[in-house]
């Protein structure tokens, strides 16, 4: 645990409250604190009194508690990271104790839904910009955040209506994660997080799913289980509060490419069936074609997609 006290009236500290110290949150604490040092005080609310421990002790909080006014008291920016359908509800509990001219940001895998409802409950003199950063793993919580996550990583910010001023002083403490920032209007940014975020996370559970209804091949099937599956489904090991709230918040993109999807597995279920090996040969070389161009496109933009 940090020995730094609360910043006193008149210091120049920054001061960020984390809301949800888990995987995201607590590795931009970590992040922040190791590149900013006593520049930064940092707050966080956790859920649980062992959360609490654990991000003090792994040092991505100054402080940690449930106290409301105390996390957010004063915050110059405050990072919202629980699941998507908990943001709107925080806010609104939070409201009464942050001061004017403090920044909202989030770290929520949907944009449009957010942005509509919170901007009813949002505080005069208070500035919200949505972002998203493209980042994560299977893992959870306090305890698999890492300094290094967001490095290299895309992070979506969509300052809609926000004054330049905020989003500058925002990206003055973002610019420490090293992550490749891009800018995205609301709708676009969801139409593309289904695409390469939403509908594979429900793709790698949908393969898990198949597994476990295989009957009476099922524990043949476990038996046989090698790289292929297991890197294909890494990410079903997600949490799945998160993204529950992610389908319910993005139902209708998540669904319109579902049904894409559906589509294309239904021409190759028609190439198997009726054994067209061209359509069937062509497929797999197109897909391996652009998924590798893809590979290379980010190494030479130095992205990092894993």
């Amino acid at each position: 645990m940090s020995g730094a006290g609360f910043p006193q009236p008149g210091e120049s500290r920054l001061k960020l409250a984390i809301i949800g110290v888990g995987l995201i949150g607590g590795s931009l604490g970590l992040c922040l604190k190791k590149n900013m040092g006593d520049r930064i005080f940092i707050t966080g609310l956790c859920r649980t009194q062992a959360s609490m421990q654990c991000a003090m002790e792994r040092g991505a909080v100054d402080f940690a508690g449930d106290d409301l006014a105390k996390v957010v008291g004063g915050a110059d920016i405050v990072f919202l990271s629980p699941p998507v359908l908990q943001i709107v509800p925080m806010v609104e509990k939070i409201a009464p104790f942050l001061k004017p001219g403090a920044i909202l940001t989030d770290a929520g895998s949907t944009k449009n839904y957010v942005y509509q409802h919170l901007q009813p409950v949002l505080p005069d003199g208070v500035t919200y910009i949505a972002g998203h950063p493209m980042t994560g793993k299977e893992k959870s919580g306090v305890e698999a955040a890492d300094a290094t996550l967001f490095r290299g990583k895309a992070y979506v910010i969509v300052p809609t209506g926000a004054p330049q001023a905020a989003v500058d002083r925002l990206m003055s403490v973002l610019k420490y994660t090293e992550a490749n920032f891009t800018t995205l209007d609301l709708a676009t940014h969801d139409r593309c997080a289904a695409v390469i975020s939403h509908v594979p996370h429900v793709t790698a559970a949908a393969l898990v799913t198949l597994l476990a209804r295989t009957g009476g091949d099922r524990e043949a099937c476990t038996r046989l289980i090698g790289g292929g599956f297991k890197d294909t489904t890494r990410i079903a090991s997600s949490n799945a509060d998160m993204w529950a709230d992610i389908c319910m918040t993005n139902g209708p993109a998540i669904a319109d490419n579902l049904r894409a999807l559906q589509g294309i597995l239904g021409e190759v279920i028609a190439a198997c069936e009726t054994h067209d090996r061209q359509y069937i040969h062509d497929y797999f070389t197109a897909s391996k074609k652009l998924r590798d161009g893809l590979l290379e496109h980010a190494a030479q933009e130095k992205i990092d997609p894993n």
